[in-house]
């Protein structure tokens, strides 16, 4: 008997060890995706009197982040102006020294939550010190202030923001539907196109679409783009502060569907070197003297003045950006400034239907994917209606 045993015990020592190896992969794969929906949804599922506010800000890196806080209903249906400001550590987000890490933030915009669903909500806040002052890394501030100096409410600047990105696998090396180490056919078929070996992403495009929706964001399309592996939303038409605000939230939403199907997502302008395309955020942008008959000869007057301010633009318009606007791959020169009509190889596009009926918005193609969307918004419409 003791010797079988004995016989037995490196059996069952080499079970333990394949049921540890068998839940190594968790801690990489953490994702929803990952656990059993089951044992997720009985926790969803259980009946609360109370809101789950996720409140959202902007870290050093312009990178979202969150925490949750539990608040009345009544309060909330009073408005986001009545919401609760909050702290966090800003220490840990490169935002404070930690002597004093406080950092203030304030609701400014409150959208429906997809991930929890019912009455929680989403709440988009910026951030202040203790004094007040908003911080260097707050871009939402300045820009309010520069909409409300330039009379915004009386141009009325409409916004279409086209939000391009990369999904990965989590090697964070791999875009989605490249093979491990190498690399796919060369670009074609990619662009708007359908089939297993063609749009790879396609459930996480679909899944971000319809949480947008849900969280009340304009957001008017989607395509999978020219390279492999990466796609992009649009938002809008959204008016003045309201499109920087938008495009940040989305981003967030982007950011937790990627968490939830485990992909990694990356707004990196230029992601894969090479013949490949880069990734950007055009800003299509009109206001009420655009739009009204003779409206292109002010567009012209505004391509005229983006001209004389192009490198300032430029310096505003995203980290990387010089590895993408190389004047290849449907960009214009970094180092040039340049418009047309129906020109995608020129920093500003007026649209063909615009140049057609002498009235409508102008098509800013410099901006890269990671663009600070309040600064790039209200430093365009600055630009122009100066």
């Amino acid at each position: 008997l003791a010797g079988g045993a004995a016989a037995l015990r490196p059996a069952a020592r080499a079970t333990r060890a394949t049921v540890r190896m068998g839940a190594e992969p968790l801690s990489q794969q953490t994702g929803k995706y990952a656990m059993d929906q089951a044992v997720l949804d009985k926790y969803a599922a259980l009946p609360r009197d109370k809101i789950q506010a996720e409140y959202v800000f902007i870290d050093a890196d312009c990178t979202a982040r969150s925490k949750c806080r539990t608040l009345d209903a009544a309060r909330v249906k009073q408005g986001v102006d009545r919401l609760p400001k909050w702290t966090y550590d800003g220490s840990s987000t490169g935002q404070a020294p930690g002597d004093d890490s406080e950092v203030i933030i304030v609701p400014r915009a409150v959208y429906k939550d997809p991930f929890r669903g019912g009455d929680n909500i989403l709440v988009l806040c910026d951030t202040y010190d203790p004094e007040g002052n908003p911080l260097p890394t707050n871009s939402r501030a300045p820009a309010v202030a520069k909409f409300e100096a330039g009379n915004a409410a009386a141009e009325k600047p409409w916004y279409g923001l086209e939000q391009e990105y990369t999904l990965f696998n989590l090697d964070g090396v791999t875009p989605l539907g490249w093979p491990v180490g190498g690399f796919p056919k060369p670009q074609g078929p990619y662009y708007c196109g359908a089939g297993a070996d063609k749009s790879f992403g396609r459930a996480v495009s679909d899944a971000h679409y319809a949480a947008c929706l849900y969280a009340g964001l304009e957001v008017s399309g989607t395509n999978a783009e020219v390279m492999p592996g990466q796609w992009e939303y649009q938002i809008g038409p959204s008016v003045g502060i309201d499109a920087a605000d938008q495009l940040t939230i989305s981003r967030y939403i982007l950011d937790r569907i990627c968490e939830d199907l485990g992909v990694i997502v990356s707004i990196d302008p230029k992601p894969i070197s090479g013949d490949w395309n880069g990734a950007g955020c055009h800003m299509n942008f009109s206001t009420e003297s655009t739009r009204k008959a003779g409206g292109l000869k002010t567009i012209e007057e505004m391509c005229e003045k983006l001209g004389k301010k192009h490198q300032e633009h430029i310096a505003a318009y995203g980290e990387g950006n010089e590895r993408r606007l190389t004047g290849d791959c449907e960009t214009a020169d970094i180092n040039t400034f340049s418009w047309g009509v129906a020109d995608r190889g020129c920093s500003i596009r007026v649209p063909r239907d615009t140049a057609a009926e002498g009235c409508g918005y102008l098509e800013d193609r410099r901006p890269s994917s990671n663009v600070d969307p309040y600064v790039a918004t209200a430093l365009l419409f600055e630009t122009c209606t100066n």
